[in-house]
């Protein structure tokens, strides 16, 4: 079940299809590692993938909808968004279906709406 939205993450290298639930709040995501307390690990070899690459805010609007928020981990490849790299302390609203990538992997949103 995914009440506030999920991402699918494909892994560009393998073709490797994720679904991780988002949670309301911070959504750390980088690469999977035993121990680390990141709360939207993904399981990839791909080394342009931080360890806690960037992070989605999940929040209520006052119409009750959820609103996601992007902002970089920061990382050493950097977020993009539509090809558009995130600059340092910038935050971007995303939407449904708002396709961004982590190193070589791409990852779309599918709001709380759409999630399944």
């Amino acid at each position: 079940e995914t009440p506030y939205g999920a991402l699918i993450v494909i892994e560009n290298v393998f073709h490797y299809k994720q679904i991780i639930p988002l949670s309301i709040g911070d959504n750390v995501i980088g690469r999977y590692m035993k121990g680390s307390n990141i709360n939207c690990p993904i399981e990839t070899v791909d080394p342009s993938v931080d360890m806690r690459h960037c992070i989605i805010t999940v929040q209520r609007d006052k119409a009750g909808k959820c609103k996601y928020i992007l902002r970089d981990g920061p990382s050493y490849t950097g977020t993009f968004v539509d090809n558009i790299i995130l600059g340092d302390r910038e935050r971007r609203i995303i939407e449904d279906g708002t396709l961004f990538t982590i190193g070589a992997t791409s990852i779309i949103l599918k709001s709380a709406e759409n999630a399944e």
